[in-house]
């Protein structure tokens, strides 16, 4: 469907998915995909040439539909800026799937609970990602492994879909065929490159923090949101009356400097509150590594857990 040699997906997270980390994946195999929310129109447009620069492999563009303003006319730039995948948090309006399918686009969404899925697949969407709750970033309240066959029962007879949430390495795509998903996407992992966009001491955090030490808070946007635990998340937990929801929220946290929109590596950040998205795999990651040699990794890996899976049934 997509016309990628492996089915492994990069997220589409703001602030981190530019053309350097999006083409690496692309170029490796997989598909990488632009974290578009936190860019503006033009900024994509010129990310999506640049990402055409590096490689002639197929990537996508991720934007939430809570931006509706926007939504329409950077479909439109979606397509003509050569994508062949436009993927939605938050629903997927009927006329911005008339468009991305008129230019011979896909369509995914994120989905975090089966309504989500259905939903997705009756307004026109080619597959969907079935995102559990131990993914960074915004995320749900439904593990990964009891959502992934649920939402595979309910649409995977009509339509592919992608497994999301707490996968770090070829065991998880491994875990995640086994389900019944046709591929997983994966964004923590992929945050640990060199080729990833980030913040002042971002990559740092995410090569310190323990499988339990990301928490799931409003205080960043006003919508759950898993990242490593700060001094900011603790303030907000202990004083749940401050929270605004969103944008309002958001627009807080940029003020108070805990939250730095699109990825500003020169930007002075306060590491004990900002804003370092992160899902429950993060205890995993021990180094750095290229994301092309990730994706070749996590083949590997994964297609040595499903001969060893094979031999033990078969045993």
């Amino acid at each position: 469907m997509l016309g990628i040699e492996h089915p492994v997906m990069l997220a589409g997270m703001g602030g981190v998915s530019y053309h350097r980390l999006v083409a690496a994946v692309s170029a490796a195999g997989g598909i990488g995909t632009l974290g578009a929310a936190t860019m503006g129109s033009d900024e994509m447009v010129a990310e999506m040439e640049r990402v055409r620069a590096l490689t002639d492999k197929p990537f996508g563009v991720d934007l939430l539909a809570a931006l509706p303003d926007r939504m329409v006319d950077d479909a439109r730039k979606i397509v003509q800026g050569g994508a062949s995948l436009f993927v939605a948090g938050l629903g997927v309006p009927r006329d911005v799937v008339k468009i991305i399918h008129d230019g011979n686009a896909l369509v995914a969404s994120m989905c975090g609970k089966v309504r989500h899925a259905i939903a997705a697949v009756e307004a026109g969407c080619d597959f969907v990602i079935a995102q559990g709750t131990e993914a960074g970033g915004h995320t749900g309240t439904v593990a990964t492994m009891p959502l992934v066959p649920q939402i595979v029962d309910a649409v995977g007879d009509r339509v592919p879909v992608v497994a999301a949430g707490g996968i770090f390495d070829g065991r998880g795509l491994a875990a995640a065929l086994t389900l019944g998903a046709d591929g997983v996407w994966m964004g923590t992992r992929f945050i640990a490159t060199p080729e990833a966009r980030t913040v002042r001491g971002y990559k740092e955090a995410l090569l310190r923090t323990p499988e339990d030490g990301t928490v799931i808070s409003k205080g960043f946007t006003g919508k759950t949101l898993r990242a490593v635990r700060n001094k900011w998340t603790q303030y907000i937990e202990e004083h749940p009356e401050e929270l605004r929801p969103f944008p309002e929220q958001m627009f807080r946290a940029v003020e108070a400097k805990a939250l730095h929109l699109g990825g500003d590596e020169t930007a002075d950040v306060d590491e004990e509150k900002e804003c370092y998205p992160a899902g429950q795999g993060v205890g995993a990651i021990g180094e750095l590594v290229p994301a092309g040699e990730l994706v070749t990794r996590i083949v590997a890996e994964a297609e040595s857990a499903l001969a060893r899976a094979t031999s033990a049934v078969t045993a």
